[in-house]
């Protein structure tokens, strides 16, 4: 039988458990590569959270700065 690979008594070219793991693999390698993606995605998440973050602390001190002036300017305003 030249050009056709012999079948050993089967009518499947490989065996189902071959094709079963070769299906698992595919399936795991995919799932790595998903998580990855996750992975680098929640980073860049967690990168914008803390600037986000420093921002909102940067404008809580500016306010709270803002009214300490507001109240030694108007505590040097009432000095003799």
């Amino acid at each position: 039988m030249s050009g056709t690979p012999e079948r050993s008594g089967s009518r499947f070219l490989y065996a189902p458990f071959e094709v079963a793991n070769a299906r698992i693999d595919a399936n795991e390698r995919v799932a790595d590569e998903r998580w990855a993606a996750l992975e680098f995605r929640l980073g860049r998440i967690e990168t914008a959270l803390e600037r986000l973050e420093r921002r909102l602390w940067l404008a809580v001190y500016g306010v709270v700065a803002v009214v300490l002036a507001e109240g030694a300017a108007s505590v040097v305003a009432r000095l003799p």
